[in-house]
């Protein structure tokens, strides 16, 4: 079983629209509604293989009700935490040819006694999951040392923990060797504070998180592929892509895969890459099952491109 963590959760409104223009009426040429946040990507990834997950995650209001019925639909087991607040809606514009225009709520603000009946629920749901994957912003009330908390109680109690955040977050937690961490380029080049241009820089950035105390680092490079840098060693992987629609989710596809396979070494790597790949090629957030990926299309290396220019690099 993969438990998932999701602070900040989301009703997610995805609409399909063939250009952006500023001031004109856009009519839509699809609509989704799915529930949202970094966690809850990865459970709904992980159902989508035929896996169990079970999904902690505060909900309030008419949203959270409605987050908690779309999870249900999805077979996923919900371990809801009731806030006061209203869970959060947010809304994604899609064009054809590719581009994502997203628009983030901020969320409710937790109180003190709702933070302590997350990470209560957390340690509850934990005794029978082979990895904790802890996903995304955290909401209001939760201080950047919340990660870095929730890991050390999850170590303590014998888990394996896959932590997707980035900024202070991030950098709290790291002193609590979590397993794995698993930014971005943008998240990878913020940790270390320097821009990356190449395959080569993001390893170095890679292995300086690992130096901080991540012990394995699943890098998403966009475009360019995903790298693992372990202490196992360093592999790079990359997949054919014919179409992108949405990227959104990808990431968090691409993080259930690489757990569903063990969450170490290079066919674990290799599930991450056919899972993303698979992830940006279907509209909105919809998520990967069995037959949607291409393992074929997939390939992992130990040879590093180190000098390999990322098509996306970031300043």
């Amino acid at each position: 079983m993969i438990l998932t963590v999701t602070p900040n959760p989301s009703l997610d409104r995805t609409y399909e629209v063939p250009s952006l223009d500023r001031g004109e009426v856009i009519r839509a040429t699809g609509e989704r509604m799915d529930p949202g946040g970094k966690g809850v990507n990865v459970s709904r990834a992980v159902a989508a293989a035929g896996r169990r997950t079970v999904a902690v995650l505060p909900l309030g209001g008419a949203p959270g009700a409605l987050v908690a019925d779309l999870l249900d639909t999805q077979g996923i087991e919900v371990a809801p935490v009731p806030v006061a607040g209203a869970t959060r809606s947010n809304i994604a514009l899609a064009e054809a040819d590719g581009v994502l225009t997203k628009i983030n709520a901020p969320g409710p603000e937790l109180s003190e006694a709702e933070r302590e009946l997350l990470l209560e629920t957390v340690r509850q749901q934990s005794r029978d999951a082979s990895w904790i994957a802890c996903c995304g912003s955290l909401p209001r009330g939760l201080a950047p040392s919340w990660y870095a908390e929730l890991v050390a109680r999850a170590h303590a109690a014998g888990a394996r923990i896959a932590l997707d955040t980035s900024g202070p977050a991030l950098l709290a937690a790291l002193r609590e060797r979590p397993d794995v961490v698993k930014p971005n380029a943008e998240e990878l080049s913020e940790a270390v504070g320097r821009p990356l241009a190449t395959v080569g820089d993001a390893v170095k950035a890679a292995e300086e998180l690992r130096e901080m105390g991540a012990r394995a680092v699943l890098a998403s490079l966009g475009a360019d592929g995903q790298l693992l840098v372990s202490g196992e060693g360093a592999w790079f992987g990359s997949a054919r892509v014919d179409a992108v629609r949405s990227n959104v989710g990808a990431g968090d596809s691409s993080l259930a895969g690489f757990l569903i396979a063990g969450g170490s070494g290079p066919d674990a790597l290799a599930s991450a890459v056919a899972h993303g790949a698979a992830a940006v090629q279907l509209p909105g957030s919809v998520m990967p099952k069995p037959g949607d990926l291409d393992p074929a299309s997939v390939t992992v290396t130990a040879r590093i491109p180190a000098d390999r220019a990322l098509k996306e690099p970031v300043s």
